[in-house]
């Protein structure tokens, strides 16, 4: 086609020029609004260099040596090195915003000097005894932890895991009030040993082996649950549950205010409220789990289960209450802590003096640091950055979660909600890459889980944001 005749077909619109005009206006409107590669907020450290075995020959020797069940992330994982507040360095020095915070573990910071100088001094006096010894540091920790729950929830029992606090509850749960049924809800995640992969409820995390006395109730979530937002219809099937599948007594309702494994779901609003009620009226506990929405992850409140106005019997955690160091609890009342007296139970090292020292030092900085404060302000704006990229990208089919507990979920087709699986270990690697570690979870592997230190900046907000955006734009 000669330039001249090109000219005479625009001016009489032929459709087919219309088109190319068309087209090519819209590739150079994307040019122009191309999305630029972020940039590292500013950090004042340098790490020194590195000497170590590098990440290949670590790779080998986990393949020689560990178990095959370990897995790892991307398709070139990260030699972590180094970790400083939010950040990690892999073996180059390269810097990284840590988003994932060791599966919502890390929340006072990497290495944060208070709590690193509460291990190195209790470990310079004393690494380990026992609980049947005395010794101030399990005393003051369960003194501290106690004052931040509510109601008559005062008695501690230390472990080592949020699996370990769980199988307890559990236990106490039936012990206490002499029935073996427990309620859980689908897609729930609460460990791994026998009785907590009993009530987790995903077929991922479960083994052919028995598994009795637990009943998966219909899930809450407000974005894939059959009734959407309303707590109140999802809480009958726990009323069902108890009418048709157990004796009519039950021994407890086990569940997280946000489900951190299943892909970071919020309970449905006047859920928890309508099955405590039912619960109790069974004669059954309520038990919160709280090791990932727990100690101020959630910014609204220092607890997951009171955004919901809810007292439970007794409470679970782990993960933050360490800020990395091995350690979980049950809390509950001195009423239902008796039951532990009937025989002998023992858990050599939970409680253990660094462990508890380093719990209470995780306490003192998040009150002095106001780290509750900064996950609410900081989680509350990159909630919103997340929510505009949904705008944005027809591949995000949801954004949730509180404060620094966010989930935001991949589709290829918004309206059956079809999992994104390729799509999303493709944007993760390439985020990875461009200095962003951020987690994966839900059933279908779609959805990115991010819970960050809780000293995480806007600036690192923003570069996350910004990192996924760029991404986004490229696929």
């Amino acid at each position: 086609m000669t330039a001249s005749l090109a000219r005479r077909l625009l001016r009489r619109g032929s459709p087919q020029l219309r088109w190319q005009s068309s087209f090519s206006q819209a590739a150079a409107d994307r040019k122009n609004d191309a999305v630029a590669a972020p940039e590292l907020p500013p950090f004042d450290y340098t790490p020194p260099p590195y000497t170590g075995p590098t990440a290949g020959e670590i790779l080998a020797k986990r393949k020689e040596y560990l178990s095959p069940s370990i897995l790892h992330f991307y398709k070139t994982p990260v030699n972590v090195v180094e970790g400083k507040k939010q950040y990690l360095f892999d073996e180059n020095g390269k810097r990284y915003v840590d988003a994932f915070g060791g599966i919502a573990t890390v929340c006072c910071g990497h290495c944060h000097p208070d709590v690193v100088e509460a291990i190195v001094n209790q470990t310079k006096r004393l690494q380990h005894s026992t609980v049947l010894y005395l010794n101030n540091a399990i005393a003051d920790f369960a003194q501290a932890l106690a004052s931040k729950l509510p109601s008559n929830l005062k008695v501690v029992f230390f472990t080592n895991s949020g699996t370990e606090a769980n199988e307890l509850a559990i236990m106490i749960a039936r012990l206490y009030t002499g029935c073996h049924d427990i309620i859980s809800l689908r897609n729930a995640y609460h460990g791994n040993a026998a009785g907590t992969m009993g009530a987790t409820a995903q077929s991922i995390w479960k083994f052919n082996v028995v598994q009795s006395g637990v009943h998966h109730a219909v899930n809450p979530d407000p974005y894939r649950g059959i009734f959407g937002s309303d707590g109140e219809k999802y809480a009958r099937d726990v009323q069902d549950i108890i009418n048709f599948g157990t004796s009519g007594n039950v021994a407890a309702f086990l569940s997280e205010a946000i489900q951190g494994v299943g892909g970071i779901v919020e309970l449905a609003p006047g859920y928890l409220p309508a099955v405590y009620n039912s619960i109790k009226k069974a004669g059954g506990l309520c038990i919160a789990d709280e090791v990932q929405a727990g100690f101020a992850r959630t910014g609204s409140h220092f607890w997951g289960f009171e955004a919901h106005g809810v007292v439970p019997d007794i409470v679970t955690m782990a993960k933050g209450i360490g800020n990395g160091i091995p350690l979980g609890a049950v809390v509950t009342t001195p009423e239902i802590a008796e039951v532990l007296t009937r025989r002998s139970y023992f858990n050599t090292f939970g409680g253990n003096p660094v462990c508890t020292a380093a719990g209470l030092a995780v306490l003192k900085v998040i009150e002095k640091e106001k780290l509750q404060e900064n996950a609410f302000v900081v989680g509350s704006y990159l909630k919103e950055r997340l929510t505009a990229l949904k705008d944005k990208y027809e591949l995000i089919g949801d954004v949730r979660g509180r404060g620094l507990m966010l989930g935001v979920e991949l589709v290829t087709d918004r309206e059956l909600k079809t999992p994104a699986k390729a799509e999303t270990l493709h944007v993760m690697d390439q985020m990875k890459e461009l200095g962003v570690l951020v987690g994966k979870g839900g059933y279908y592997g779609n959805v990115f889980r991010i819970t960050p230190p809780l000293c995480f900046s806007k600036e690192d907000a923003d570069f996350l944001a910004d990192a996924m955006d760029l991404t986004l734009s490229r696929i």
